[in-house]
């Protein structure tokens, strides 16, 4: 069961599990709707999704929790990121927030990245959860670039990039990103059966 309902996370973690041989089922299509995100943390937001749809759907679950952590508002939007422009805001509402915040910022000053927690729980109840973490460093651009990716992706560069993450063709964007990393990260903790 992936733990989610937001139709770009359940497409890149299609692009990203089925080269390792998973396969998944979404949760909105049991009918299950998300659980309130109350979390502090990454870590304690994709358990509490992970768990969440385990309980209500009777299989494994796999939930990741993400965000966009920008250093010149200390580290905001945060765990709010899908949330920032307020419940219920979409991409281009956080989007514009976001830049209406960081417009007198200088340009050696927009440090940013992307960071991700995964969480893989056997059942509701499972007492050893696997992790996988990931962060993707960059910095915040003045204007959106590039019509691909969701969320914050037009307005990140990563670092060494002139282009926006939303301009990346999606293999090399899997390759770098956070949520790439975090995937990997947990099928190695999974697959090595380190401390959780």
């Amino acid at each position: 069961m992936l733990a989610t309902g937001n139709a770009g996370k359940i497409c890149e973690f299609a692009e990203l599990l089925g080269p390792l041989g998973f396969e998944f089922v979404a949760q909105a299509e049991f009918g299950i709707e998300p659980p309130e995100e109350n979390g502090d943390t990454f870590e304690a937001n994709a358990l509490l999704k992970a768990r969440y749809a385990a309980a209500r759907s009777g299989l494994p679950a796999l939930a990741d929790d993400s965000g966009l952590e920008v250093d010149a508002l200390g580290g905001a939007p945060g765990v709010r990121s899908a949330r920032y422009a307020g419940e219920g805001a979409g991409d281009l509402a956080n989007l514009q927030k976001l830049l209406h915040a960081m417009q007198s910022v200088d340009d050696a000053a927009r440090a940013a990245r992307f960071r991700c927690v995964i969480a893989l729980v056997r059942d509701a109840n499972d007492p050893s959860p696997i992790f996988g973490r990931g962060a993707w460093e960059g910095r915040i651009l003045r204007a959106p670039l590039g019509a691909g990716g969701f969320g914050y992706d037009p307005v990140f560069a990563p670092d060494g990039e002139s282009r926006s993450v939303a301009k990346l063709p999606s293999l090399e964007k899997h390759a770098q990103s956070h949520r790439g990393q975090a995937l990997r990260n947990l099928v190695a903790n999974w697959r090595g059966g380190v401390a959780r």
